[in-house]
């Protein structure tokens, strides 16, 4: 078969184009040129950081990059460790608000006690819930003593009412935590802020320590016709608890401007079982239960003296049960300290004027 000089032209410029395409796929220069993916190899939080910190790129990649980075940080995996991209994001006091539930009688007492210790570290965030206009406590406390209007008496509808007053006003602030304290809590602000670090406040989170092993059971009277059984867990408001805002603002068809008092007597629970009852029951969020809150409902002489200041709140028995204390011992007699609270604060915070000069942590060892 014969081949024409013009045919025989055209096939050895195909072929020679189609070896510079190939010698040119194959160049180590072009290998080097092109950028490499931008993969974040599979490890802990230290190395992510390293990692990021030696490719610039891909911190500079987005506005995304960096938001993933922080929601990294903050991960309840990776609750503990110590990171500096973590600096900038930590929570701080001032983005908490914290309730302190109380009556008129307990104000020369608990209160006082209360004001004496850890609220003087967090005054402008604590905000006093009372049944009284006591011009005492006014003077002391200024516009962060909240008169309720509430009765005074120790029942269902008196507590939900302070409950209900607590949460409006959380949610005109524009604070990104509402945690709930009764009168006889000691609050270690630490330990709270390390432990709320762990979960974005934008996200449905509620906190604390149930007082039961087992979650309470009621008939569901408002997503049902009330012939069918709800089971769901609660925080103690007696040990604390926190909520986020973001499932607080969830919270407000059956809590805000007395919807709270309303949804209350419909299931017919005290304050701190209709917020689990709206928050489990109702938004079928999952309450984070924390061993690290305690009310007076436990035995708190079993405590490891050594956590004692990793626990958020503490507390201590009532008049039937005087004994029942946390296990420390200090500068102060027990008449002087009955409560163990100036024991722990001044542990806490050795530089408050009124506590001995010094304290020996080898007591909590």
């Amino acid at each position: 078969m014969k081949i024409s000089t013009i045919g025989l032209t055209k096939i050895c410029f195909l072929l020679s184009v189609s070896l510079c395409i190939l010698l040119f796929l194959l160049s180590p220069w072009r290998q080097h040129a092109l950028p490499k993916p931008l993969l974040v190899p599979a490890c802990n939080l230290t190395c992510t950081r390293i990692y990021l910190e030696s490719r610039p790129e891909v911190t500079r990649l987005s506005t995304a990059t960096q938001d993933w980075r922080r929601n990294l940080v903050k991960s309840p995996a990776n609750v503990g460790l110590k990171d500096d991209s973590r600096s900038s994001d930590l929570l701080q006091l001032d983005d908490l608000f914290i309730a302190v539930k109380t009556t008129k009688k307990y104000h020369r007492t608990r209160v006082d006690l209360l004001l004496q210790t850890w609220i003087s570290q967090a005054n402008k965030q604590t905000f006093i819930f009372t049944d009284y206009e006591d011009q005492v406590l006014r003077q002391r406390a200024g516009s962060q003593m909240v008169n309720t209007n509430c009765t005074a008496v120790h029942t269902r509808q008196a507590l939900c009412c302070k409950m209900a007053v607590e949460y409006d006003k959380f949610v005109l602030s524009s604070k990104k935590w509402f945690c709930h304290m009764d009168d006889d809590n000691y609050l270690n602000l630490r330990a709270l802020l390390d432990l709320l670090s762990a979960f974005p406040h934008n996200t449905d989170v509620y906190v604390g320590r149930p007082s039961l092993d087992h979650p309470v059971e009621t008939l569901d009277k408002i997503k049902g016709d009330g012939s069918s059984s709800l089971k769901f867990w609660f925080a103690t408001g007696g040990a604390g608890f926190c909520i986020s805002r973001g499932l607080a603002l969830k919270m407000s068809p059956w809590a805000s401007m007395g919807n709270f008092i309303s949804t209350a007597e419909k299931v017919r629970l005290p304050d701190d079982c209709t917020i689990g009852y709206i928050i489990e029951g109702l938004l079928e969020v999952k309450m984070q239960h924390s061993n690290l809150f305690h009310s007076h409902l436990e035995n708190l002489q079993i405590l490891p003296q050594i956590s004692l200041l990793q626990q958020v709140t503490l507390s201590y028995g009532g008049p039937e049960n005087r004994r029942n204390v946390v296990r420390i011992s200090g500068a102060f007699s027990l008449e002087q300290d009955p409560t163990k609270f100036k024991a722990i604060h001044c542990l806490l915070y050795p530089e408050t004027s009124w506590c001995p000069q010094k304290n020996h942590l080898s007591s909590l060892t």
